[in-house]
C-alpha cells in the first residue's frame, strides 16, 4: 500500500571532492521542512528492502533518511574500490547533508556489516553534524573480517564471488558449487573462471598484516572519534570479535569523556544475517525474548542524541548481553566484566583424548606427570566446520557437534558433570603447548556445552597460524617438532553452563571451509597447492600445563562445584 505521509525522492546526486556524484535516495516526512537525518552507505543498492522498510519507518517518526550507494555500485559514480573511498566519501557525504535545507544540521547513521563499517572509516574525521552511529556487525579492519589470527576466513573471503563491479550477482549466487570452489587451490586462482575480483586476489597476497590492511583501519585513530557509538553484535555473528574491538576502543579512547561515557553495546543470541531475530537457528531455541525490534532501538538512541527527546537510554547502563542457556538479558556497567574471576581448566588425558569416548579430561587441577596427546592432520580430509560464528546461516550457530567429535584428528577433553550451574560471559583463551612435525600449521580450539542427554553445542571456537604465533606483521615458521606456547582467542561469550551439563574443549588443526586449510608446507599461503600431512603433539605436564582460561561469573558457588578430583 502506498505511505502517504512519507515523501520519498529518488535522484539525489551528492557531489564528492573529485567531482563524482553518488546516487541516493531521502524518504523524509510528507510535513515540515527541516529534520534530523539518518544515513546509510552501501554497497548493496538503496533498494534492499530491509533498509527501505527503516526508512519508512523512521521518516514516520519525524526523521528524514537518505540511503546512499557506494562509489561505483549501482546508480553512483565512479569506480568501485571496496572499502578504499569511504573514509572520504562518507566524510564529504556528511558535510553535503549537513548544508541542505531540509537538514536540522544534525546527523546520524545505521546500516549492518559494510555499511557498518562506513559509518566507522570517516569518525575520526569528525563532520561537525554527525552527532552519533549505530555500527551494526561491524568491523575494525578487514584483517579481522576476512583473517584472524593470520588464518584466512575463507568463506568470508570468498562471498565477494556474488558482490560485482556495479551490482550484486544474486541469482547465480545459491547456483554456485562452493563446496567444490573452496576446495580449490591455489586460493589465489580459485574463482578466476566464476568471476574477476581484484579485491579477493589482493586478500591471498597479502597474508601478514600490512598496509594493504591499515589504510582501512580503525586501529590507531579511537582517540580522534567525536562522537559517540551504539555497537550491536550477536554471539554467532562472524564480526562479533571485531564488534568488541570497536567498542572498546570507543569507551576507553574516543576524544572526549562524554562520548567515551555515552558509548553502549548491545550482544544477542545471533548470526550475521539475523540481527534481532527470535528465529530459531543451529540446534537451539533461544526463545521469544531474543527477539529486539532494531528500527525501535534505533528510535531510542536517536530521539536522545539527535532530538534531545528523553527516551531514557541514557539511564541505562552500557551494556546488555543475552545470557545463553539461561536465556535472558542483563545490563552490564563494562566489558569485561569487573567481576570476572578468570578460571583456567586444564588439559588432562592418559594419552588418548582422541574422539568423543577417548579418555581427555578437563579440571581445575594443574597436571603432574602426563603423557601427550597427537593426531593426523591431513589438509585433504580437514575437519569440517559444524556451527559457530560463520557467515552462512545454513551452517552457524550453536550446532550439536558429536559428528565433528567423532572423528580420531579431534581431541576432545571434558569436566565431569557440573554440580552447580556455571556462568561464563567474557573473552576466552586456550593456552596449547604443542609440537608439529611442519614448518607452519594451524591449531584450533571449539567450546562446547554438553547438556545432559548427549548434544555437545558450539558456543564459541578461535584458529591460531604457528607462522603468526608472535606477529601478524612479521610472519615466522616454527621448527619441526619444537614445543611452542600457543596463545588461541575462542572470542566472546556469555553461557550459562547449568547443572548436569559439562564444559568441553575441542582441539584440532583445520575447521573448514570456515577458515583455510594450512598445507603444513611452510609456503606462501594461498599462492601454491602442495600438500603435506603434519603429525600434532599437545602437552600438558607439569612444564607445558595447556589450559582453558574461562571468564566465571560467580560467587562462592565457584569454589564449591570442582570436587572432582
Amino acid at each position: 500500500m502506498p505511505v502517504r505521509d512519507v515523501h520519498i525522492q529518488l535522484d539525489l546526486k551528492v557531489p564528492m571532492r573529485d567531482g563524482v556524484r553518488l546516487y541516493a535516495a531521502m524518504y523524509r516526512p510528507a510535513k515540515g521542512e527541516r529534520f534530523p537525518v539518518l544515513l546509510i552507505r552501501s554497497p548493496y543498492s538503496t533498494q534492499h528492502p530491509r533498509y527501505v522498510d527503516w526508512a519508512v519507518r523512521f521518516a514516520q517518526n519525524g526523521y528524514a533518511v537518505v540511503m546512499q550507494d557506494s562509489r561505483g555500485r549501482y546508480e553512483s559514480e565512479g569506480r568501485f574500490r571496496p572499502y578504499v573511498d569511504e573514509a572520504d566519501d562518507g566524510f564529504d557525504t556528511y558535510q553535503w547533508i549537513g548544508a541542505q535545507s531540509w537538514c536540522d544540521g544534525n546527523i546520524g547513521t545505521f546500516g549492518v556489516s559494510y555499511p557498518g563499517f562506513t559509518q566507522i572509516l570517516p569518525a575520526p574525521l569528525r563532520s561537525p553534524y554527525v552527532k552519533a552511529l549505530v555500527p551494526i556487525a561491524n568491523q575494525e579492519d578487514n584483517y579481522g573480517h576476512l583473517r584472524y589470527n593470520g588464518v584466512l576466513q575463507l568463506q568470508n573471503a570468498m562471498n565477494w564471488i556474488w558482490l560485482g563491479d556495479r551490482t550484486n550477482q544474486n541469482a547465480p549466487r545459491d547456483l554456485i558449487d562452493y563446496e567444490a570452489v573452496y576446495r580449490r587451490l591455489p586460493l589465489i586462482s580459485a574463482m578466476d573462471d566464476i568471476a574477476d575480483r581484484p579485491f579477493y586476489r589482493e586478500v591471498i597476497r597479502h597474508h601478514a598484516f600490512d598496509t594493504f590492511w591499515s589504510s582501512c583501519s580503525m586501529k590507531g585513530k579511537y582517540g580522534e572519534v567525536g562522537a559517540p557509538a551504539y555497537f550491536i553484535t550477536g554471539w554467532y555473528d562472524n564480526l562479533l570479535h571485531e564488534g568488541f574491538k570497536c567498542f572498546t576502543g570507543w569507551r576507553m579512547q574516543a576524544r572526549v569523556p562524554e562520548v567515551r561515557s555515552r558509548s553502549r553495546l548491545m550482544v544477542g543470541p545471533w548470526t550475521h544475517s539475523g540481527i534481532g531475530s527470535a528465529e530459531p537457528f543451529g540446534d537451539v531455541d533461544f526463545g521469544p525474548d531474543a527477539a529486539v525490534d532494531m528500527p525501535d532501538e534505533h528510535l531510542r538512541w536517536y530521539d536522545q542524541r539527535l532530538r534531545g527527546i528523553d527516551s531514557g537510554i541514557d539511564d541505562e547502563p552500557p551494556v546488555r548481553i543475552f545470557v545463553m542457556g539461561e536465556n535472558v538479558w542483563r545490563w552490564e556497567h563494562e566489558w569485561p566484566l569487573a567481576r570476572t574471576e578468570y578460571t583456567r581448566f586444564y588439559l588432562h588425558s592418559s594419552g588418548r583424548a582422541n574422539a568423543l569416548f577417548g579418555d581427555g579430561g578437563l579440571s581445575t587441577k594443574a597436571p603432574g606427570d602426563e603423557p601427550t596427546d597427537s593426531f593426523t592432520y591431513n589438509p585433504e580430509d580437514p575437519v569440517p566446520t559444524l556451527g559457530g560464528q560463520s557467515m552462512f546461516i545454513a551452517n552457524t550457530g550453536p550446532k550439536d557437534r558429536r559428528p565433528v567429535e567423532r572423528r580420531d584428528d579431534v581431541l576432545v577433553y571434558s569436566t565431569p558433570p557440573l554440580v552447580e550451574d556455571l556462568e561464563v560471559t567474557g573473552p576466552v583463551e586456550l593456552t596449547l603447548y604443542a609440537a608439529s612435525s611442519a614448518s607452519d600449521t594451524d591449531f584450533t580450539a571449539t567450546l562446547v556445552d554438553v547438556h545432559p542427554g548427549g548434544a555437545a553445542v558450539h558456543l564459541c571456537e578461535g584458529i591460531v597460524r604457528a607462522r603468526f604465533r608472535a606477529s601478524y606483521e612479521v610472519p615466522t615458521l616454527i621448527e619441526p617438532g619444537a614445543v611452542y606456547e600457543y596463545r588461541i582467542s575462542l572470542w566472546e561469550t556469555s553461557n550459562l553452563f547449568k547443572a548436569g551439563h559439562r564444559i568441553r574443549v575441542e582441539v584440532s588443526s583445520s575447521n573448514f571451509p570456515r577458515f583455510d586449510r594450512n598445507l603444513n608446507t611452510g609456503q606462501v599461503p594461498g599462492l601454491d597447492s602442495d600438500m603435506q600431512v603434519a603429525r600434532q603433539t599437545i602437552f600438558h605436564n607439569a612444564a607445558c600445563p595447556s589450559h582453558l582460561t574461562l571468564p566465571v561469573i560467580s560467587g562462592e558457588a565457584t569454589k564449591r562445584v570442582w570436587h572432582t578430583d
